[in-house]
């Protein structure tokens, strides 16, 4: 039934952008997270991390006993949302017009209400908060709506009604509730309305339906044009373009980065302490993209982030720092300073909820291998480096053959401290072999034979000091016993033939240690101390990477299983947060990009192999 809940399971909700910020909205039909004017700017909306405090903007029906359902118009990003009573079934179509390529302030969240049967009596409150509830803010009330007024932001509720008419014809209700507005309104079979929220709107007006009409069928068009570019046409395509569409609605146009999550907070245990802001753009995450998006035929958005990418090598600040950050932000800069925002109890009392991201700091040699990879897939296909860009790329290699033979913080960033990790050392030899094919390839100039012997010399350590006996597997770090499902990529990105026996060895261990029921574990906390207190769910991007595994081993069938059942744990949206539970409920932010690019990848491979035999794929990770 729809009474709702003072928090909703994480995948209870539908995610609608502009591509440069978004928001969740629940099943009741509440958006319970939204910031503004960016993905990383501070909220407006926050009841997802505290029901009480946080902000929120509810539309839906005037009673409780309804029961509600949420789809996407087909191949767009607008999300309705429906509630059946017994005396009408009414809908909630919730979008946001596009805000372009350029970096703007005005964002407009648009919800219009319709009545398909019968009669319904909804109500609206909104309620905003203004920087994470940590700043006040004024309410101007007029005729046509209201305006929000804080130190750094200015909300403009607009509402729509025929030209000449007032908020009495139309038999709208508004009043003031604290901070607030309340609103009601009685709409019958074939009646629509809507509320206008827009960021540096000015003065409260009214909107025609017509304009509001126009602008729904502009953003229509655009979202359906955008995943009618896709060149996947295998067995799976609702799942993989329902992927697609949340990538680019998590993707900051003005740049190209794509970021990790929309939400910060959402904790990969139950009241645990891992909760962590995903709402940058990690130099792996979208390294990773770079390969599903091209493998779906989006060349531009491909294009796009490699240039971003290139950027950040450019801005490599000398000889006393890493070339590369880990994270940044989606305009490119590095301030991600963590704070712990206590004055709100976290999802079900998930706490601390933080804000920016202690991480950034650390030092992860593995992003070198991913972002080389990205840039010998995107040369692949047309996306070459500048003159420039390839001098910075020289650099840098150079850099990593100097530096690599070190400790680092690892893949997972975890707390726990530095270690030899395996998956940071064959990174490095995946770095140094796509700049040496990179040079092969194009006649640039660089360093080949010191590239070449480096690349050999990790390569030897790696089987040497990476492989444990006793396990009969590459282990997460050398010397350990523990085993980590990130090294499913050796495999996948050419280090090790995928039927090589010890690799074949390797993927039997993994089965035995990290996988339950076809879900993937990353590691075992308990096995191999992280720096922080409690367990987490399976992790959605390693089962992808496990069904991919599976399939070039000769193991297909197992692998299409796997894939399906992960099909079961979408939410009814299609959408995916970062990890499972063991009840098989989402946990972590939400959505994860992590997950759906794997989705996309695994997919694109899977149905290659399908037709044409394991291990042969429609393009190799170069």
């Amino acid at each position: 039934m729809g009474t709702p809940t003072r928090y909703p399971n994480i995948d209870d909700h539908g995610l609608i952008g502009d591509l440069q910020t978004a928001a969740l909205v629940a099943t009741d039909g509440t958006v319970d997270w939204f910031c503004c004017p960016r993905f990383d700017s501070p909220s407006v909306f926050a009841s997802l991390l505290d029901a009480d405090h946080g902000g929120y903007f509810r539309v839906g029906p005037d009673r409780d006993d309804y029961v509600t359902k949420q789809l996407y118009v087909p191949e767009t990003a607008i999300l309705i949302t429906r509630f059946l009573t017994p005396d009408g079934v009414g809908e909630v179509h919730d979008f946001m017009p596009i805000a372009g390529g350029r970096a703007t302030g005005r964002h407009r969240l648009i919800r219009q209400l319709r009545v398909v049967r019968g009669t319904m009596r909804f109500v609206s409150d909104l309620q905003p908060r203004f920087d994470y509830a940590r700043q006040p803010h004024t309410l101007e009330l007029s005729q046509d709506g209201a305006v929000f007024r804080s130190e750094s932001l200015e909300l403009t509720m607009h509402t729509v009604g025929k030209r000449n008419t007032t908020l009495q014809d139309d038999g709208i209700t508004m009043e003031r509730q604290g901070d607030g507005v309340h609103l009601t309104r009685v709409l019958h079979e074939g009646q629509i309305g809507a509320i206008v929220l827009e960021s540096m709107g000015g003065p409260a007006r009214r909107i025609t339906p017509e304009e509001i009409d126009r602008l729904l069928a502009e953003t229509e068009q655009f979202w359906r044009t955008w995943i009618g570019g896709t060149t996947y046409r295998g067995r799976w395509r609702e799942m993989v373009a329902r992927s697609a569409l949340t990538l680019k609605l998590m993707t900051y146009a003005p740049t190209g980065a794509i970021i990790a999550a929309p939400t910060t907070g959402l904790p990969e245990q139950i009241g645990g302490e891992r909760n962590w802001d995903y709402r940058y753009t990690w130099i792996r995450d979208g390294s990773f993209s770079v390969y599903a998006l091209l493998g779906l035929g989006f060349t531009e958005e491909a294009a796009a982030f490699t240039r971003w990418l290139r950027d950040r090598v450019s801005e490599a600040s000398g000889d006393d720092s890493t070339p590369l950050k880990i994270m940044y932000r989606v305009d490119g800069t590095s301030d991600l300073t963590e704070q712990t925002l206590d004055h709100f109890e976290g999802w079900r009392g998930s706490r601390p909820v933080r804000i920016g991201n202690g991480a950034a700091g650390q030092l992860q040699l593995d992003i070198y291998g991913e972002v080389m990879d990205a840039f010998l897939l995107a040369d692949t296909r047309g996306v070459t480096t500048t003159h420039r860009g390839w001098l910075e790329v020289v650099s840098f290699i150079d850099w990593l053959c100097d530096h690599w033979d070190q400790p680092d913080d690892g893949i997972w960033e975890t707390r726990g401290g530095r270690r030899d990790f395996t998956y940071a050392r064959f990174q490095t030899w995946v770095a140094l072999d796509r700049a040496i094919r990179l040079v092969n390839r194009r006649g640039r100039p660089g360093h080949r034979d010191r590239w070449t012997a480096t690349r050999d010399q990790v390569y030897n350590q790696v089987f040497e000091r990476g492989w444990n006996a006793k396990v009969g597997g590459f282990t997460q770090y050398y010397g350990s016993d523990v085993l980590d499902s990130s090294l499913l990529l050796m495999a996948l990105q050419g280090f090790i033939a995928p039927r090589d026996p010890m690799w074949l060895s390797t993927l039997e261990a993994i089965d035995r240690e990290l996988v339950s029921d076809s879900l993937v574990y990353r590691y075992n906390p308990s096995a191999s101390p992280d720096g922080l207190a409690g367990n987490e769910g399976t992790f959605s991007l390693c089962t992808f990477w496990y069904v991919d595994a599976l399939a070039r081993a000769g193991r297909l069938n197992e692998a299409r299983l796997t894939f399906e059942k992960m099909h079961t744990y979408a939410s009814n949206l299609r959408l995916y947060s970062e990890e499972i539970s063991s009840t098989g409920e989402q946990l972590g932010n939400f959505p994860q990009a992590f997950s759906h690019l794997a989705l996309i990848s695994a997919a694109i491979n899977l149905d290659y192999q399908l037709d044409h035999g394991a291990g042969s794929l429609p393009y190799a990770p170069p």
